[in-house]
Order: structure tokens, then C-alpha cells, then sequence
């Protein structure tokens, strides 16, 4: 009976070991993730993480190989609460986890000073979100973008704002961010080389929530359209706040307000606000339905901006290092630089400084409780 239990014994411990040995022959490849968790943006922030949650699961699922071994995917996260300095310690958090690429950061105040920590340690940084051109203009080669960036869709929200809404006294104003910033002085310049006039340029910054002092000048110069270059949760009592001035002006914004979250936030202020957004419409891609649905599937919230990039961000990287043969950013970074992928949103492929080839924009308008496609403009 003894020598029974034994033997029991000894192969418990031969399969433990086997059993060991085959985790040990998995190669884990750690993928950063870095944007805001908490605080007003935190939706924004939880929308990528599931992108790319979506996409480290079906890599697993699919037993990838890397240089012969099945790597096995982990997501490493940080919150950057969209603060730059934040972002620029969790960046070196990041770097100190041996993550293999970041996805992120979301906001652009935020991956632009973190980006130098990327490039210092050799990691590459692919945004999903990020569109201030500074990003791609810094010289660094492992830098990525998967949107249009600001100078292009800039362009195109002055030229629709004076030629399709033929809008002839246009206020601008921004929330003073890398973001916001970089963005309403693109569509300034854009403005005024459609022929259109500026009549007010103000500020403000990424905290306030009220806009009645530079709302009042808009309308004391007869504004009769007013573009704001900030989030969502911004954007919401910028357009309650207009509707009870009495300012009877076009609303515009870019970035985020194509969501079921400012028209909760906006209410009835919501109405015939006009919004672009990256990318085509998410029922227009040849993907966008299904991926939509694993979203609604395993988080119970569809996409809410940025996931679809996230998840193309995440799988452009993880082709990269499948077809290098390797997770070292040194191998993999040229294969990333060079290869194309069809993802969600369409297809990801770099010119020379990282930016999206032929990227998409989209400009909507909020009526009849939904989001209307108005014109897809690119490149």
C-alpha cells in the first residue's frame, strides 16, 4: 500500500513538473497600457483598456507563437488621471515592468512628455487617441499613432464650419491642454484660409465647467458658431450653458461627443450639436458590428470612442513580434514600422514619422436622440 501511495506520489510530481516546465516554456510579453482610470475622463480611459483587453484575449486564445515558443499576453495598466506629470511616472512604471509596447496614452498632454521615457528605454509607445502633431514631430522613431492627428482634422472642422455651415463669425475656444490647444489653433488657421472670420479666441482649462464669461463675449460679437476644442465632459455644460444664454449659435466639438455619455450629460442641449470624431463611422466598418457586440458581450458598454483603435493598436504590435519572431523592441520595431495590418478601423499602416496612413475623419449631428453621419472626409 505504501510503496501504491508512493508511486501515486512520484507521478503527481512528474506531472507537476512537466506541467511546470510547459508554463516555463511560455514567453510572457507584457502590453502597457497607460490613459485615465479615474476622474472625468475615466470613460475615455476605460474604453481603451477594453480594446485591448479584447485583443489580449484572442491572441491567447489563439496560442501565438513567437520565435517558437506560445507567448502569453498580459496587460500591464496605469492610471495617468490625464495629468502629464502622472503620466510621466507611471510611464517609468511602465519601463520598469519590461513591457514589451505601450498602448497610450490617451490624452495628448500626457503621452508627449511620456514619450521621451518610452524612447529612452527603446519601448514603443502606439497611441490610440493621441492627435496633438508634436507627438509624431519629435524624431522618435518608436512612436505611433492610429487617428488622424489635429493639423489634418483641424482642417477639416474649419473648411465644413465656413463652407458647409457657412458660418461668418466663428468663436474658438480651448480647455489649454496639449490637446485642445494644438487643435483650436489648427482650426483657426483653417477658418481664416476658408475665407471665414474669427471673432473671438479664448481659453479656459480642462477643470472649469463654467463658460458663461467667454459664452457672453461669443454672443456680444454676434457669434454664429462656436467651436470648442475639449472632452466630452466639458463640452456637456459648455452647450447647456449656450442654450440658456440664448446664444443661438452652431455648436462644433472634436474627439469624443459621439457617445450615449454626452447625451446623457447634455440632455436636451444636446440637440443639432455637430461633433467630429476620428476614424468612419463604427457601423461602417467592415468589423466595427462585431466588435461592438464582444464589447457590449464582456463589459456590458459598447465602444464608447477609442477601443476599436486600441484593439488595431494592440494586434498591429502583436503581428509584429509574431512575425519578427520576437517581443524585443529592437527586433520587432522595424517588422511594426514597415508591415501592414487590417484591423477594426481599417487598415493600420505608418508613413515615416508614425503617423496613420489615409486616415478617416467623420463630422456628426445630434438629432432625433441620435448620431447622425453627416460627411467622412479623408485624406
Amino acid at each position: 500500500m505504501k510503496k501504491n501511495i508512493g508511486g501515486r506520489t512520484a507521478l503527481a510530481t512528474a506531472v507537476t513538473l512537466f506541467m511546470a516546465m510547459g508554463i516555463a516554456q511560455a514567453e510572457v510579453v507584457k502590453i502597457g497600457f497607460a490613459g485615465p482610470l479615474t476622474g472625468p475622463s475615466a470613460h475615455q480611459g476605460q474604453d481603451v483598456e477594453h480594446g485591448i483587453q479584447i485583443a489580449i484575449e484572442e491572441a491567447n486564445q489563439q496560442q501565438l507563437k513567437i520565435g517558437g515558443e506560445v507567448a502569453e499576453f498580459k496587460l500591464v495598466s496605469e492610471d495617468d488621471v490625464a495629468d502629464p506629470r502622472t503620466g510621466t511616472a507611471v510611464a517609468q512604471r511602465l519601463v520598469d515592468s519590461k513591457v514589451a509596447v505601450v498602448i497610450g496614452h490617451y490624452n495628448s498632454g500626457t503621452s508627449i512628455p511620456a514619450s521621451k521615457i518610452y524612447a529612452a528605454a527603446g519601448v514603443p509607445q502606439i497611441s490610440p487617441s493621441a492627435t496633438n502633431p508634436a507627438l509624431t514631430q519629435q524624431g522618435i522613431p518608436s512612436v505611433f499613432r492610429v487617428v488622424n492627428d489635429d493639423a489634418t482634422l483641424g482642417r477639416y472642422a474649419g473648411n465644413y464650419l465656413v463652407n458647409k455651415l457657412e458660418a461668418k463669425r466663428i468663436a474658438i475656444f480651448d480647455d489649454r491642454t496639449a490637446y485642445g490647444q494644438g487643435l483650436a489653433d489648427e482650426v483657426t488657421k483653417a477658418v481664416k484660409a476658408a475665407g471665414g472670420n474669427v471673432v473671438v479666441r479664448e481659453y479656459t482649462n480642462d477643470k472649469s465647467t463654467d463658460f458663461n464669461a467667454i459664452l457672453t463675449t461669443a454672443k456680444a460679437q454676434k457669434a454664429d458658431a462656436v467651436f470648442f476644442a475639449a472632452l466630452d465632459y466639458q463640452a456637456a455644460p459648455m452647450a447647456k450653458q449656450m442654450k440658456n444664454l440664448g446664444l443661438k449659435a452652431r455648436f462644433m466639438n472634436i474627439g469624443n461627443l459621439p457617445n450615449e455619455q454626452f447625451k446623457q450629460m447634455a440632455g436636451s442641449a444636446a440637440n443639432g450639436v455637430y461633433a467630429w470624431n476620428y476614424g468612419t463611422p463604427l457601423l461602417d466598418m467592415p468589423k466595427g458590428a462585431a466588435f461592438e457586440q464582444k464589447l457590449k458581450d464582456k463589459f456590458g458598454v459598447g465602444v464608447v470612442q477609442s477601443s476599436p483603435a486600441a484593439y488595431d493598436a494592440t494586434w498591429a504590435a502583436i503581428n509584429a513580434m509574431v512575425k519578427a519572431g520576437s517581443a524585443d523592441p529592437k527586433t520587432y520595431l522595424p517588422v511594426l514600422k514597415s508591415e501592414s495590418y487590417e484591423g477594426v478601423t481599417g487598415t493600420i499602416a505608418f508613413d515615416d514619422k508614425g503617423n496613420l496612413k489615409s486616415p478617416a475623419a467623420t463630422v456628426f449631428q445630434f438629432a432625433d436622440g441620435g448620431w447622425k453621419t453627416m460627411s467622412v472626409e479623408r485624406n
